[in-house]
């Protein structure tokens, strides 16, 4: 293994994941800051940041195990020569779009989607007190939002794992499935819209 060449690509995975998935876990952050915020009879004021930053690294953690895979995948497939330019080599780029695609309409994609767009369902169901119980929250937060993203994540190997405008993309659909009432829709059409791809360049 390229020890150097893996810590290089799991940096730009991990700089790449929280860039993206940021805008989608910020409701959910400040949903959990609200929750943890000072009562007036308390005595104290401002916002109590020790919880919330637990939470946010429970759930940047879950995705740094992830980068460490990615960034693992991505040093093996360039020492195979199955990758060209950042990208994988067709047929396999077209496997990794149709699998990306097909995801999206599987019953454990959906499971993951409903809790990702129920912040309070899961905190009101799983509250756990103080920093430890906070990050332990972040974690399984994290999990589940893996579960919703990470087939659709790996097209980018695909199309380039550094191509800023794939990134874009995905960070805008990303979002709209999560948040937009027609969220789940969006989701679908992009997956169908990626299978059908993928078909294409394996034909």
């Amino acid at each position: 293994m390229d020890r150097p060449g893996f810590l290089a690509a799991l940096v730009m995975w991990q700089a790449m994941v929280v860039a993206m998935m940021t805008p989608t876990v910020l409701p959910w952050i400040v949903a959990y800051g609200r929750l943890t915020a000072p009562t007036p009879a308390s005595g104290e004021t401002g916002m109590v940041t020790g919880p919330m930053a637990a939470f946010t690294g429970g759930y940047f953690a879950i995705w740094l195990a992830y980068s460490a895979v990615a960034a693992f995948v991505q040093v093996s497939a360039r020492q195979a020569a199955w990758m060209e330019g950042g990208r994988l080599i067709m047929p396999l780029g077209g496997a990794v779009l149709l699998a990306s695609g097909l995801s999206q309409f599987t019953p454990f994609k959906q499971a993951c989607l409903t809790h990702c767009r129920n912040p309070l369902t899961y905190f009101l169901a799983n509250w756990r007190n103080g920093p430890v119980g906070g990050f332990r929250m972040g974690v399984v937060h994290g999990a589940y939002c893996l579960g919703c993203c990470w087939l659709v994540m790996l097209s980018g190997f695909a199309l380039g794992v550094m191509n800023l405008a794939w990134m874009a993309v995905l960070t805008a659909v990303l979002c709209v499935e999560q948040w937009a009432p027609w969220g789940v829709t969006v989701g679908r059409v992009f997956g169908a819209v990626l299978a059908i791809w993928g078909l294409a360049l394996l034909m």
